[in-house]
Order: structure tokens, then C-alpha cells, then sequence
């Protein structure tokens, strides 16, 4: 049996009141109504989260990557080794990755944490402060981890949220890292939204045929051990989950908590963020989804949480890239409501 995983209190809705004043601001705006779009539904939404119309342009945006190998990445399911798990945590670290040249025309800053690299030592102290083990297991054989593994890992993502939000964050996004990682992702997608393997499995890296064969089997075999379980996030992450994904898990289910907006990113997190909304009822009120990347599960688990993402690009490569090019749009949002001049203060009469 897993064992009770800490309380995630009531999660409170986005402020109501300020939505509709955000709404009617709108309506003021020096400009036809409706005419800017999904931004004005942004917008609004920002306003509700941080219970303020005009809404304040985020100060503090945060990425957040969580590193982790899985041990289904030998059954050949990837393009990829899983030795590039760990090089591209110290390529994130040195500010070389996607992720980083991303946040940085975002106005985001970026951290990377070592939740399950398969590394005797971390790249260093902080980066591995919440290390859960080295690589979660084989889920196509085997539980992905052991009952207190997947408490402590969800703990450990409720910790980074606290962290981050303690110290000004006013908007997160969960990245992803770890080769192999959307085998165990598509399966927790599948078992929650009760979908075929076949329907949702895609190429992740880039696999050929033979490899999308392998993944197909891989995540047919482990949906066999968590049947009847669909209603237990806890039980799926600890069975074909990961430590990365309780953790992203924990991560945005507290989020919400702390009535923090987030962007979510590709089949990954999402698959995390799935988990957090069964977790935690009401989370998925505080997300927005940054972009659609080309894996069919991530189009399922959007339809499931009812959002629609804010970019299409054909994405594919996590680390919260997605969700990085999409901040400059729901900043744009946010400047529009805040800065434009109403019909009054333009001198403009009804």
C-alpha cells in the first residue's frame, strides 16, 4: 500500500471579483471590443490570479527544470542515451541550453534540480538538494519507485514551490529534463484519461519505427500493473511514473496552493499536472498551457484539464521551452490591460 501522502489543503479559486473587474476594464480599453483576443482572456485571468486590476507586469517569472533518468530508457525507447540526462543538467547549469536562451528573452530565470539523474554526485550541493535516487526503475518491468520514494518526491516538489514563491516568484513554469522521460509520461496520461497505448504513444526524441514499437510495448506492460488504479494519482506516479514527475507533481500542485499563476510546457509536465489536478481538485485553475508540442498524448491531457495552448510551434523538446516562448505573449497580455488609456482618459466620448 503507499502510504498517505501529505494533505494539499482546498485550493483556492482565482479571485472572482477582480475578474470581472479585469473584464469590464477591458470593455474601457481604447479599442473595439474583443478585438485583442485570447489576450484579453489572459489577461483577465492574470488580474484574478494576483487578485488585482490592472494586473502587475511579473517581476519574478521562474523556470524550474527537474532532471531525472528512467530505467525504461534501456528497453531502447529513445534516440538518445541516457548519459545525455546528466551532461545537459550541466549544460543548463553553465546557461547553454535551449532553456536558458529562452528565459533570458523571456525575462526568466532558471534552475535545475537533480531529482533522479542516474549520477553517484549531483553537479552540486543545491542542484542536487532533493535528490530521490539514482534513476527511476524500469516501468515496463518494474515499479518506477517505492512507496516512500513517490511521497518523498512529491514532498520534495512542494518544497521547490515553496522555495521559489518565498523568495518573489510571481510566475512559475515546470521544465522537464531526462532522456526517456515521455514513455513514463505518456503512460500516466493514458491511465488517467483511460486512452490505448497505441492512440497516445508518440516520437519523443525522434525514435524510428522499431523504437516506437519498444515504447508502444513498454507503456502497454506497465498500464497492465496500474489497471483499476486510474483514481490514485499517488499509486500511478510510484508504478509507472518517476521522481521527476512526483515531483513536478508536488511542484504545481502547490503552486496553486500558493496562488501562484504557472505556465505549464509539453507532455511532460502535463503529464505531472494531470496527476496534480486528481492530486489536488481545482489546481489546473491557476495554469495556462504555454504551447501544444507534437506528442498526441500532450493533446489529450490539455483536453482533459481544458486549456488551450497559447502557441503552436510543433515543439518537442521540454526543458519548459514551450512555455518560455508563450511568457512574452501573456506579458503583452498583461501590458495591454495594464498601460493602454480607456475611452475616458482619451478624451473619446461614448
Amino acid at each position: 500500500m503507499t502510504p498517505q501522502v501529505a494533505y494539499f489543503p482546498d485550493i483556492p479559486a482565482p479571485d472572482a471579483d477582480v475578474a470581472e473587474a479585469a473584464r469590464q476594464r477591458q470593455g474601457q480599453l481604447t479599442k473595439p471590443a474583443g478585438a485583442l483576443g485570447r489576450l484579453e482572456d489572459l489577461s483577465v485571468w492574470v488580474a484574478a490570479c494576483q487578485s488585482a486590476c490592472p494586473p502587475q507586469q511579473f517581476t519574478r517569472a521562474r523556470v524550474v527544470v527537474f532532471a531525472g533518468d528512467h530505467g525504461v530508457a534501456a528497453a531502447g525507447v529513445s534516440a538518445y542515451p541516457r548519459e545525455v540526462t546528466a551532461a545537459m543538467v550541466t549544460n543548463i547549469a553553465a546557461g547553454g541550453a535551449a532553456v536558458n536562451v529562452l528565459a533570458e528573452i523571456a525575462g526568466a530565470g532558471v534552475r535545475v534540480v537533480d531529482i533522479a539523474v542516474d549520477t553517484e554526485e549531483p553537479e552540486s550541493a543545491a542542484i542536487g538538494a532533493h535528490k530521490i535516487r539514482r534513476s527511476s526503475g524500469n516501468i515496463g518491468v518494474e515499479d518506477a519507485l517505492s512507496p516512500e520514494e513517490v511521497v518523498a518526491a512529491i514532498d520534495a516538489g512542494r518544497a521547490i514551490a515553496d522555495d521559489e514563491v518565498d523568495s518573489g516568484a510571481d510566475l512559475l513554469i515546470a521544465g522537464d529534463m531526462g532522456i526517456g522521460n515521455t514513455t513514463p509520461a505518456t503512460t500516466l496520461i493514458a491511465a488517467l484519461t483511460d486512452s490505448e497505448p497505441v492512440a497516445v504513444v508518440g516520437r519523443g526524441t525522434g525514435i524510428d519505427d522499431a523504437g516506437w514499437a519498444r515504447k508502444t510495448a513498454a507503456i502497454r506492460d506497465a498500464l497492465y500493473r496500474t489497471r483499476r488504479l486510474s483514481a490514485d494519482p499517488v499509486a500511478l506516479l510510484r508504478i509507472c511514473g518517476g521522481a521527476d514527475l512526483a515531483a513536478m507533481t508536488g511542484f504545481l500542485a502547490q503552486a496553486a496552493v500558493r496562488r501562484t499563476p504557472v505556465l505549464l510546457d509539453g507532455v511532460v509536465v502535463t503529464a505531472a499536472a494531470l496527476a496534480a489536478e486528481t492530486l489536488a481538485p481545482g489546481a489546473k485553475l491557476w495554469w495556462r498551457a504555454g504551447h501544444r508540442s507534437t506528442e498526441p498524448a500532450h493533446t489529450l491531457a490539455l483536453r482533459h484539464l481544458e486549456l488551450d495552448p497559447i502557441v503552436e510551434l510543433d515543439m518537442r523538446l521540454g526543458e519548459g521551452s514551450g512555455a518560455l516562448v508563450a511568457l512574452p505573449v501573456l506579458r503583452a497580455a498583461v501590458a495591454t490591460l495594464a498601460s493602454m488609456a480607456t475611452f475616458a482618459e482619451a478624451g473619446i466620448e461614448d
